[in-house]
């Protein structure tokens, strides 16, 4: 199968580098990528015999007698390639590319001298406390950035960042904001990348229900994955400040150039700089590492086929009709749509008498009081 339309030199390396790691199924990551196992155990080799992955000239970056005025001069195209990048970012990439870099105040002053930054421009770090989960796939944050104007229609970039490596696994270019559209993109992203802990989105549509906190086809599907689902605080985009930073260079360094044509077009746009931000934009937050350094894949895979949830024996079970009700002790009780032709389970409360909690899966999606025939539904914390 051939190499995805995408840079095939960025789908090398990517796919190198995860395939490296202990516990990779090769094979289900080569499905993940859209390439043959040849061609992925071909790359592989290539890399274990320390061979070039491109089939261009592998010219040498570094010249021990290359000059001061040369360096300058990849200072100056480096910063014309990334005008959002500061002296630290650059210095740190030079590096990696083979480069004798003074210090970041020297990169600095060259930046300074061409008059590609203003003298008010501060290299200081500014102290932060940062939190991330401890390991990879522990938590991926999930949103949409807007919604982006083109000469042919509207784009709307569907994001999903890791939250430990602040690794992109997804920028992908959407017509529409809807849930199908979602799930599409998100089973083709776990099935390259596996399935990770918990997932974290806002409130608004299709990831949640923001009036009454009721759940939707979104969170049934997600926990069908042993996914759990979190969503933010209305109103509180901190919850997801590490995507909201993420987005903010996703503007700068990409949305805010000349509008896209299409969709296609947006999209070669999102893989390009998805491969520059992965592999080799430094992260201050990493310790200028890029996040493919930190990031593995998951050990968890997709399932394609998640089998239905299993009840006690003593439970209840009734299936949800297509208004999203089901028939119980004589009536009919309404438990949420995001649930139609699923089967839960009717749970008697031991501590209060009359109450029965309605479970789909490990969900509480509902509570019945028999004392005065009324019903709770929603998010419940158990």
């Amino acid at each position: 199968m051939p190499w995805q339309e995408k840079s095939a030199m960025s789908l090398r390396e990517e796919f190198v580098a995860l395939a490296q790691h202990d516990g990779t199924n090769i094979r289900a990551l080569c499905r993940g990528l859209g390439i043959s196992p040849t061609t992925g155990y071909k790359w592989l080799e290539r890399s274990r015999r320390e061979q070039p992955l491109s089939d261009l000239s592998r010219r040498p970056m570094h010249s021990p007698k290359r000059s001061s005025a040369e360096f300058e001069q990849q200072v100056c195209q480096l910063r014309e390639q990334h005008p959002a990048w500061g002296a630290r970012k650059l210095a740190t990439r030079l590096s990696d590319l083979g480069l004798a870099v003074p210090a970041v105040s020297t990169v600095h002053a060259i930046l300074l001298r061409n008059g590609l930054i203003t003298p008010e421009a501060s290299e200081a770090a500014t102290p932060y406390k940062r939190f991330e989960h401890p390991a990879p796939n522990d938590l991926w944050q999930m949103d949409f950035k807007g919604h982006v104007a083109m000469l042919e229609g509207r784009c709307h970039p569907l994001t999903v960042l890791d939250d430990h490596s602040r690794y992109a696994l997804c920028i992908q270019a959407c017509s529409s904001e809807r849930e199908a559209t979602v799930q599409q993109h998100l089973a083709q992203v776990m099935r390259c990348h596996g399935v990770p802990a918990r997932m974290t989105m806002d409130n608004g549509s299709p990831w949640g229900a923001s009036i009454g906190g009721h759940y939707t086809g979104m969170d049934v599907w997600l926990t069908r994955q042993g996914i759990r689902v979190t969503h933010s605080r209305p109103y509180h985009p901190q919850t997801q400040g590490k995507l909201e930073r993420f987005h903010r260079s996703l503007k700068v360094e990409v949305l805010q150039g000349p509008p896209f044509e299409d969709l296609h077009r947006a999209q070669q746009a999102f893989d390009d700089w998805r491969m520059v931000y992965n592999q080799q934009r430094p992260h201050e937050a990493l310790g200028m590492q890029v996040p493919l350094q930190r990031y593995r894949v998951s050990k968890r895979s997709y399932c394609e086929t998640p089998a239905p949830p299993q009840y006690d024996s003593c439970d209840e079970v009734r299936k949800v009709q297509g208004n999203g009700a089901v028939t119980w002790r004589g009536r009919s009780w309404r438990v949420g749509k995001a649930f139609i032709s699923e089967r839960v389970a009717m749970r008697e409360d031991s501590n209060e008498h009359g109450y029965f909690d309605v479970f789909w899966s490990t969900l509480r999606i509902a509570r019945i009081n028999l004392n005065d025939q009324s019903i709770q539904t929603g998010r419940f914390i158990i």
